[in-house]
């Protein structure tokens, strides 16, 4: 194993154990690494998706066991997400255009990162069904064509438009990011096969490490502010490359 492939396994962990201290899988940045490292997009997307897959696993249980979990606000994102990821797990897109939507979904969770959410002391809103089958299949959809879990979308407009706490939220994004990236990663093998190599099995390993260790400490109100910055930095750097190349 290279200097480089162990310096892209413990960027992974760091990735992972941010992301999962706030309910997400971490793909957006595994991505912005692959980004960097040169590594062709369909290989790209799958891999973000077997990663998120267990870092939103571990996540989810630990926001779970934290009593956060609300299956109500679930439910809305759900039905209409999970279909939506299949069918953007079946779509092709050029890797020029996908290279700019992936770069302003990076930026996105830069946002997400940095400016950090205070929970509201009014109740939470009712979520509207026809809101949360809208929303939920357009990230669903956005998911499965990118390599997503959908989560840094997702909990900003939950935060937003006050349908839930930031812990409640964290919950509801964790699994929404596992059953998104599920059935987006189903959605891809059928279309293009499955590609695992060695070096995503170490990363793999590397990330639960991460998503295990951020989804305990972020249950428990762990604060990461400086690392998140840290974090945003370099988001941004890749982002800016997915823009100019």
């Amino acid at each position: 194993m290279d200097h480089i492939t162990i310096l892209m396994l413990f960027l992974f962990a760091i990735v992972a154990f941010l992301y999962s201290s706030v309910g997400h899988g971490g793909a957006s940045g595994y991505l912005a690494i692959m980004a960097l490292a040169g590594i062709a997009p369909i290989m790209m997307k799958q891999s973000a998706l077997v990663m998120n897959l267990a870092v939103s696993l571990f996540s989810f249980i630990g926001f779970y066991r934290a009593g956060a979990f609300k299956l109500k606000l679930f439910l809305p994102f759900m039905l209409a997400s999970i279909p939506m990821a299949y069918l953007g797990g079946t779509m092709s897109l050029s890797d020029s255009i996908y290279k700019k939507i992936l770069a302003v979904c990076i930026f996105v969770s830069i946002i997400r990162l940095v400016f950090q959410f205070e929970d509201s002391e009014k109740p939470n809103r009712e979520i509207p069904l026809w809101a949360g089958l809208v929303s939920g299949g357009s990230i669903g959809l956005i998911s499965g064509l990118i390599g997503i879990g959908g989560g840094i979308i997702l909990s900003p407009l939950m935060l937003l438009m006050r349908w839930a706490k930031l812990r409640e939220t964290a919950a509801v994004s964790a699994l929404f990011i596992f059953v998104n990236s599920l059935s987006g990663f189903y959605g891809q093998v059928q279309k293009n096969g499955f590609y695992l190599t060695q070096d995503l099995q170490f990363a793999i390993v590397a990330t639960i490490i991460g998503g295990i260790l951020g989804s305990y400490f972020g249950s428990h109100k762990f604060k990461t502010k400086t690392l998140r910055y840290l974090l945003a930095v370099g988001l941004t750097i890749a982002g800016l490359k997915l823009l100019l190349t």
